[in-house]
Order: structure tokens, then sequence, then C-alpha cells
């Protein structure tokens, strides 16, 4: 859309949810909502904990900046409701949306389409765990690290089973990558420069990811050229095989110079110190022209 179109229209900006991951959201929303003020849209909050299909029709809602992280906002539902509701919104349609977030459904597409991701396993209560130490234990459906253990020996399974049972039913079981771990964001279709994660001990948890000071992010990753345009064609590989658009950010960890993909996020972090926006104002742009470019993209997908 373009901005003229947009600015006579009122944008809803979806935030919170009842996720795991509200608290982030809040932060995301906040973010976004100040950003589009600045820029002179008619934006307003609206919280998706509740009555979000009411709530819409009450503000009359022409556009929806979807803000949410996790369940009930990252996997598709709320992108359904939206294509019920005639309004086009930001980000990926409710396929890309759902087989992203599964983490076990990503791994069989990334699987097929030949995209280089660490060996896993698929687990629920009871199973045996035939994948050797170490590995990475993970809810299937939770972002943020929220519920993640990693297992160095197998006295340590049934604790780590039993925190991602607190979250969802299905279990992933990863392979344990020690290598760089990096991600690339993809904006309407433009991969963005390579960001490098740096726990600055141990491994990169809830704590080391939300804890300011506990970890680097480094602007362009300290990594080849050469590699870091296979980490951005991978990315883009992503984008084509989920059917993704808007703004979406891959998460790999490398492995004898080959990217390995490990989580796709569908909808990122969007506070000023998050992974997106520090690549975006690496090439020079601000906050709110990616805000604002975000916004374009806007669209029903069906």
């Amino acid at each position: 859309m373009d901005k003229k179109t947009l600015k006579d229209m009122k944008i809803g900006v979806l935030l919170g949810g009842k996720s795991s991951e509200r608290g982030i959201s809040l932060k995301s929303g906040d973010a976004v909502l100040a950003s589009l003020l600045r820029s002179g849209y008619r934006a307003v909050a609206i919280d998706a904990k509740a009555g979000l299909a009411g709530k819409l029709k009450k503000e009359k809602i022409g556009v929806a900046y979807i803000v949410l992280h996790g369940r009930w906002g990252e996997d598709g539902t709320v992108q359904g409701l939206l294509e019920m509701m005639g309004i086009p919104y930001t980000g990926p349609g409710v396929l890309g949306s759902a087989a992203a977030m599964d983490k076990a459904v990503m791994k069989f597409i990334l699987e097929a389409k030949g995209i280089p991701t660490p060996a896993y396993a698929i687990a629920s209560a009871g199973s045996r765990i035939k994948l050797k130490p170490p590995f990475v234990v993970k809810p299937a459906n939770e972002g943020s690290t929220i519920g993640i253990s990693l297992v160095n020996k197998k006295a340590e399974i049934p604790a780590a089973m039993e925190e991602a049972l607190k979250y969802d039913r299905k279990i992933v079981i990863e392979e344990f990558i020690s290598g760089q771990e990096i991600t690339v964001a993809v904006v309407n279709g433009r991969p963005l420069p390579v960001v490098e994660v740096r726990p600055l001990k141990g491994f990169y948890d809830f704590e080391a990811k939300y804890t300011k000071g506990m970890t680097r992010y480094i602007v362009p990753a300290q990594i080849p050229g050469t590699l870091a345009k296979k980490a951005q064609a991978v990315a883009m590989d992503v984008c084509d095989s989920f059917d993704l658009t808007g703004c979406v950010r891959i998460d790999m960890l490398i492995m004898d110079k080959v990217p390995l993909v490990i989580d796709i996020n569908t909808s990122p972090g969007m506070t000023e110190t998050s992974l997106v926006p520090k690549a975006w104002i690496y090439e020079g742009g601000t906050f709110d022209s990616l805000v604002e470019e975000i916004l374009a993209g806007a669209s029903l997908k069906t």
C-alpha cells in the first residue's frame, strides 16, 4: 500500500495477546505505535488478549500492524481472523505463520526442501530419546527461548523434558551446534545484513536474550563475506519455501561454513534495540522508516 492511502486509514497495532511472550509483545507494540504516531499515522493500540474481533470493529480498523509474539498471534490464528474480516495486515499469511511457528513442521519443510538444519527428533511425554547428548530440548510452539534447555548428559533429560512440556505437548530435540549464531532479517523480500548473536557466557537462553549486557549483537557478523551471502541466500530460500512476506527473521548456527536454520520468526521483536532494527539502522535507515516499510507491505494474503 502507498503512504497516502495508509495515512487515510486507521491502523490498529495488535500487541500483548495471551501468549507467554505477552510482556515482550507489549514493549514491541509500544515502540511501533509511538513510531507510527511520530510519522503522522492514525494509529491505536489494540490488546489481542480477548475479544479481538469486537475491538477491531469498534475501532473501525482499516489495517492491522501485527506486533504479537508466540501463540495466538504468530501462529496463523490472528491472520485467519483478519482474513475473514477483510482487514489487510502486516507479515506472513495463515499458512506461512502456522508452519514457521510449529518447530516440528518447520523441520519437516526444511528437510523436504533441502535447507540445512541440525539433526533432530520429535518427542512427547514418555518418549524414548534416541538422540545422543549434547542436544537442545524445546517446545514445538514457543518462541523467545521459552522452555528451552541444553542437555549435556542423559541424567538431565527428565528435567529438560518436564520444562518443555509445561508449554507444549510436542517437543523438538535438536542436535547442539557450538558454532557461531547468526540471524538474517528479510523485509519485503530484501535480506538485511547478517547479525551475529554472541552470549558472553554459556547458552543463549531466555536470561541471556533479555538480560541487558549478557549478549553481544554484532552488525555485520564477524564472518567471511561469502558466508554472509550464503546465509542471506538461505534466508531467502526459507521465505520462498514457507511463503513468508513482510518482515521475518531467520536464526541460524554455523557448522563447517554452512548456515543451519534453527528458528523462523514471523513477527520479530520491534523495540529500538531489537535485532531487525539493528540491521536496518546499520544500512542507514531509521527505526521509523523500518516501521513504515513494514506497514507498506500490509495486505490480504488470500
